[in-house]
């Protein structure tokens, strides 16, 4: 089994005649956490979106798990094993918490009796409670509905999803982007965990103080290409900001295998 989840070959995306993505060579271990970094438009969301099938890749290669793959939409991706947590969150609010996490997914019983089938409440349940446990989410009352949530709670109920379903990749979208500060260490804390448990993660972030706290590597995008690709132990946050903003180019600091 190779070492890597993820790679991407010469990944790029035009927009008629807009580079948005051009040539991203990236690669991702088994166990690594590894952060995307860059300023507005320069090319991150559109990596993942190719990643996550959201739209089409123009060309290039996307080798998941080890295998070649063209998913033909998000739903193929999740199903494949990545899960994604955007700043949206893509919660229902009327909805509780297991509901949220089995949208689209929901288990069923009593299937022998052809197109009548019965969602089965109870496995959904204790699923979801196993997903809280694992990323140590703290909810107190699960069948409360999404709307009577804090931005924190939200947030950590979008990515126990990833973890009910054990997921092969996690990408996180600046998860903490609109959380104060206590919210903020509450997802902290979870991606902690998924780093504790070996579990693979994406973070799209513009914090560096949570960068270089929670993250192995460090992919800095400018204007559609991947410009450097850092050890965060080998790099300060004032060379990141160098290669963000165009101040330093090439290879002198560090650049990881």
């Amino acid at each position: 089994m190779s070492d890597l989840i993820l790679e991407t070959r010469d990944l790029t995306k035009y927009y008629g005649g807009v580079h948005a993505l051009e040539g991203a060579n990236f690669t991702l271990r088994r166990d690594e956490h590894v952060a995307i970094m860059g300023d507005n438009g320069a090319g991150k969301s559109t990596f993942v979106r190719q990643i996550t099938a959201v739209e089409q890749r123009t060309r290039g290669e996307i080798i998941f798990d080890g295998e070649p793959v063209n998913f033909n939409g998000p739903l193929e991706a999740r199903e494949a094993g990545i899960e994604t947590v955007f700043q949206t969150l893509a919660l229902a609010d009327d909805l509780d918490v297991p509901d949220n996490i089995f949208l689209g997914r929901e288990t069923t019983k009593w299937d022998f009796l052809g197109p009548f089938r019965f969602l089965a409440y109870g496995a959904m349940r204790q699923a979801t409670l196993e997903g809280l446990e694992r990323t140590a989410v703290k909810i107190p009352n699960i069948r409360n509905k999404i709307r009577n949530m804090s931005g924190g709670q939200r947030q950590c109920v979008a990515i126990t999803r990833t973890s009910t379903f054990r997921s092969k990749l996690t990408i996180m979208d600046e998860p903490t982007a609109a959380l104060g500060v206590q919210e903020t260490a509450q997802v902290e804390n979870i991606i902690r965990n998924l780093k504790e448990q070996g579990d693979p993660l994406i973070l799209i972030s513009h914090n560096m103080r949570q960068v270089f706290e929670l993250v192995d590597r460090i992919v800095v995008f400018r204007r559609g290409r991947i410009v450097a690709n850092l050890n965060r132990d080998a790099v300060s946050p004032e060379d990141v900001v160098a290669y963000i903003t165009g101040a330093r180019t090439g290879d002198e600091f560090a650049v990881a295998a």
